[in-house]
């Protein structure tokens, strides 16, 4: 028989406590403890023996795709039997809608169910048909008791499942109201334990907090196989899909979808969405090229200096690191003798796109240069390089695979870091290189920048 025992679970960070308190030793937020049952169950006398690699049987057809591109490519090519997807995303993001177009097409050859636990199944039905998908081949279940839920995939026994959403199931095996830590915690793990078991595919859909994180994000990411978010924005048609944690493949791979009446649709060229219309060059515009996962994309950054003279400036990035922008501002004006002092900074790259690496200090110095000069890079222009504090170019990884796809696009002037420089019969002229910012400017802009004298109070 399992044993409960009464004990206080952060509801931030899922820690457990003795006794109730003020404030959670392990991360720091206050009233926080929110007293609940832990089930300890009872440990078997014998286990399973372990075996060698090469006795392991591996089926060959364990992976299979959903039938939307970009969904396989940030899954790593597809979904893996027995693996436990989580899926999380702003209301109205589309995650609903992508599970349910993936499942349309999975029924095709496998036994599928959708189980709601926050619509009915008319309402299930309704999605399903202004998606235009079959209904005589996905099964659905509205029900919020997980233990239910199990039975019912017992007898139905399905490849691939999707829970919608983790918050509402609950379970009797624990206390607590559903979508607390003890509740999401032991449905997660049943959850698993049913899909390793039946080697079935299961498809969580959590929700996201006002802070932009999934609910629950370190319970629920330590325990399933892929943690996926599908990033929104109100002025945009398009989706995001990034990999947060993926065993079976690439981390931080990024899929694009456009949101039509149909549902949501693979976007199999995302730098054009991201890349000017116009080709005429632009005021402090350039083109970045950039990697998300395993492929490159061009965006356009775009910077915008404010002349009013501000006691306080600020400096303000959207999709960059905006402290990071503080840093390449000071490179620029100590190595440069280019600053904008007292004036408000603003850095955008265009389509909504969040931008981690740091391939793009050249491409946002170049832009910011180019409003205080007040002159336009050429049409065609691409970058890329990491900035360091001293003003040397370092080189971005998979140089070569940047300078193909902006070559790709159509751009044929480039400007890249010394170490990323193409081969001798690759590069017919049209990849610029420099290994100091104030060389790349010099070249971007075919102007002479002169590098301020080094006094003593620069170091």
């Amino acid at each position: 028989m399992a044993r409960r025992e009464h004990v206080y679970v952060c509801q931030q960070c899922a820690s457990q406590h003795a006794r109730w308190q003020g404030q959670c030793n392990n991360c720091g937020e206050w009233n926080t403890l929110v007293e609940t049952s832990s089930t300890t169950r009872p440990t078997t006398k014998t286990g399973p023996a372990p075996k060698l690699l090469g006795e392991v049987k591996v089926r060959e057809d364990l992976r299979f795709a959903t039938g939307a591109s970009e969904f396989d490519r940030v899954l790593g090519g597809g979904l893996v039997a027995g693996s436990v997807i989580l899926l999380g995303g702003n209301p109205g993001a589309g995650k609903s809608t992508l599970l349910m177009q993936a499942l349309g097409f999975l029924a095709q050859d496998h036994r599928v169910c959708y189980v709601s636990g926050e619509e009915s199944s008319a309402q299930i039905v309704l999605h399903a048909r202004r998606l235009g998908l079959d209904k005589h081949r996905i099964h659905i279940l509205a029900e919020n008791d997980l233990g239910k839920i199990l039975q019912a995939m017992d007898q139905l026994r399905p490849q691939v499942v999707v829970i919608d959403s983790i918050q509402v199931m609950h379970t009797g095996e624990q206390g607590g109201a559903a979508g607390g830590i003890a509740q999401v915690r032991e449905c997660s793990v049943q959850l698993m334990e049913y899909a390793k078991s039946r080697e079935c595919a299961v498809l969580i859909v959590g929700h996201v907090t006002k802070e932009g994180s999934l609910a629950g994000p370190r319970v629920l990411e330590h325990l399933v196989d892929a943690s996926l978010l599908l990033e929104s924005t109100e002025d945009t048609r398009y989706r995001t899909l990034r990999a947060l944690k993926n065993r079976f493949g690439k981390v931080n791979e990024v899929g694009i979808f456009a949101m039509v009446e149909s549902g949501l649709k693979s976007v199999r060229n995302p730098s054009a969405i991201f890349l000017a219309q116009s080709p005429e060059p632009s005021l402090g515009s350039v083109t970045a090229v950039i990697r998300e996962g395993s492929r490159p994309m061009l965006v356009e950054i775009q910077a915008l200096i404010d002349p009013q003279i501000s006691a306080y400036p600020r400096q303000l990035a959207v999709g960059l690191d905006t402290h990071r922008l503080g840093l390449l501002l000071a490179v620029l004006g100590c190595h440069c003798g280019l600053a904008p002092k007292n004036n408000n900074v603003y850095i955008n790259v265009v389509g909504g796109l969040r931008v981690e690496e740091t391939a793009t200090d050249l491409p946002v110095l170049l832009a910011l240069v180019s409003v205080m000069k007040k002159q336009a890079l050429p049409a065609r222009f691409a970058a890329f390089g990491e900035l360091g504090l001293n003003g040397e170019l370092r080189p971005s990884p998979y140089g070569q695979e940047r300078i193909a796809a902006a070559t790709r696009h159509g751009f044929n002037r480039l400007l890249v870091p010394q170490a990323n420089a193409p081969g001798e019969q690759a590069n017919d002229g049209q990849v610029a290189t420099a290994s100091h910012l104030n060389d790349a400017i010099q070249l971007a802009f075919a102007s002479k920048v002169a590098r301020p004298q080094k006094t003593g109070s620069t170091g």
